[in-house]
């Protein structure tokens, strides 16, 4: 292990922040050349919560997005828009340069799991991202545009209220599916290990269960299934991981084939529950978005 002093340390950190940001500087650039391209895809749950909601634009068309201040548009789609879009094409960059000032603390053995991190955490940041999108963010718009339309509310969403609530549902998601990481990090750093979490697991399942039952837009035990079970998901990915750490700590193999015809077993079973419920309460799938309605 290296030794290094304090003020080393604070160099070092210093020079992996400054490339961290050159990084962001980078992808801040080229996502400037397909701004208008990219405002289209973020304003897309809007348009689309609005046309369920039984809203028209001007003349007809489609619903849009309010601009309230002069420099609204130019704020929003030339300056924060491609901020965040830099952070999602920089995230490799980023967590590599996380990963690059940790490793002088760890073994020679543990930095091998530099590639495996900097790949299954920006992975996992951008499923997050994604899974945000398409099923958090689009649900609870849908439901809280439609909150006061029984009651004679008209929605007009301004484009900044709207921009600011997407970059906390898509940011916060997206480090919420990094929970694996976080898991493994601490087993690698031996603050936990897998049989604590494994004992106190259904503590993380309650408050996993109360997270999405405070997030979810409606009372439908569905739709709090669709966040309380990919976070449960990425809960026991983490012990797993870090259960592979503990094993290769140890010079013991996984029995891969083993676990492997469990799961297939596991998933056609899962399979057959998933349709036979979908079918009890109504539900079907399809071709476009939402791909799942009732």
């Amino acid at each position: 292990m290296l030794r290094m002093s304090f003020l080393e340390h604070l160099e070092e950190l210093r020079s992996r922040i400054l490339r961290m940001l050159a990084g962001v500087g980078v992808a801040f650039v080229l996502s400037l050349t397909f701004c208008n391209e990219l405002w289209k895809i973020v304003s897309a749950p809007a348009v689309g919560a609005l046309k369920t909601l039984g809203y028209k634009g001007l003349n007809g068309g489609d619903p849009t997005l309010m601009q309230i201040a002069p420099m609204d548009y130019f704020n929003i789609v030339w300056v924060k828009l491609p901020i965040l879009t830099a952070i999602f094409i920089a995230s490799p960059w980023i967590l590599y340069q996380v990963w690059a000032f940790i490793a002088p603390g760890l073994y020679k053995r543990e930095r091998r799991w530099a590639a495996p991190f900097v790949i299954c955490s920006a992975g996992l940041f951008v499923i997050g991202g994604l899974f945000g999108y398409f099923v958090a963010f689009r649900y609870g718009l849908t439901f809280l545009l439609g909150l006061g339309q029984s009651y004679g509310v008209t929605a007009m969403v301004s484009m900044v209220e709207y921009f600011d609530l997407f970059v906390d549902v898509i940011l916060g998601i997206g480090l919420i599916f990094e929970m694996p990481v976080l898991i493994f990090f601490l087993t690698l750093l031996h603050i936990t290990s897998p049989g604590f979490l494994i004992r106190h697991s259904r503590y993380a399942i309650l408050a996993i269960t109360i997270i999405a039952a405070v997030v979810t837009p409606t009372p439908d035990v569905f739709n709090m299934m669709l966040f309380a079970v990919p976070m449960c998901a990425l809960f026991y990915l983490g012990i797993f991981a870090s259960y592979l750490l503990v094993l290769h700590r140890e010079r013991k193999k996984f029995p891969w084939r083993r676990t492997l015809q469990w799961i297939g077993a596991i998933l056609v079973i899962a399979a057959i529950v998933g349709y036979f419920v979908a079918a009890r309460y109504g539900y079907h799938l399809l071709t476009h978005w939402p791909f799942l309605t009732r």
